[in-house]
């Protein structure tokens, strides 16, 4: 983040990691890192109550040290949620673990809300682009009238490949039997595209991505496939 620069947490392996096996060493390497000399990082819920450091709770990402951004010129409505409760609000859901790891699982504004429990847009990303016949993926929540939110992946097909929401629900079912996500985390609709909005700096457009899905569904578009 910028208002975080220059640096927060280091991907470092003490020694207990550096003796472990080569996944167990990926898997930290991978992760944000504990936070360096002069950082302070917990986990807060939506009511401001900091969480455990369990490497399990999930909560928004909050900081202090000293070179930390004070506020935004002429916003200071935003400058004070910024620094709400005397920490940097970084809009970042993470978990921290015993040994003090950060694990950065989603933005605030993007994790998924269905029926009480959160589900990462990137963990999603992540194991349905181990497809194959997945070129690109995007996923966002969706209004559900039951469930408040549901996942809906945006999929962009290798060419060669078919794919619809069956096969993606087929795919992501051993990653369901292993624990790595619920099985309310499998999208029941998928759309079909041949691209995937992004932003000027080639970040996903989730914000575009959202509205072109409520056309979709409005139109019962050919582009969604529903299990």
């Amino acid at each position: 983040m910028s208002e975080t620069c220059p640096l927060i947490s280091c991907a470092h392996l003490n020694e207990e990691l550096r003796a472990g096996n080569d996944d167990e060493r990926i898997t930290y390497r991978i992760k944000a890192g504990v936070p360096v000399p002069l950082v302070e990082a917990a986990l807060v819920d939506g009511n401001g109550r900091f969480l455990a450091t369990d490497g399990e709770s999930q909560g928004e990402l909050v900081l202090r040290a000293p070179w930390l951004t004070q506020g935004y010129f002429n916003e200071p409505q935003k400058s004070e949620e910024l620094w709400e409760g005397g920490w940097m609000h970084t809009g970042d859901v993470a978990t921290i673990d015993g040994m003090g790891v950060i694990d950065i699982r989603d933005r605030i504004k993007d994790v998924i809300k269905t029926g009480g429990e959160w589900i990462s847009s990137l963990t999603l990303e992540d194991l349905i682009s181990r497809d194959p016949a997945v070129r690109e993926v995007a996923v966002v929540g969706v209004p559900d009238p039951q469930w408040g939110e549901r996942p809906f992946a945006l999929i962009v097909v290798r060419e060669g490949h078919r794919l619809d929401a069956r096969t993606v629900k087929d795919h992501l079912k051993p990653f369901v039997e292993q624990g790595h996500i619920n099985k309310w985390a499998i999208p029941s609709q998928i759309g079909l595209v041949t691209d995937i909005p992004k932003t000027s700096v080639g970040k996903l457009d989730k914000k575009r991505i959202r509205l072109d899905i409520a056309t979709w569904q409005a139109a019962g578009s050919e582009f969604l496939s529903t299990l």
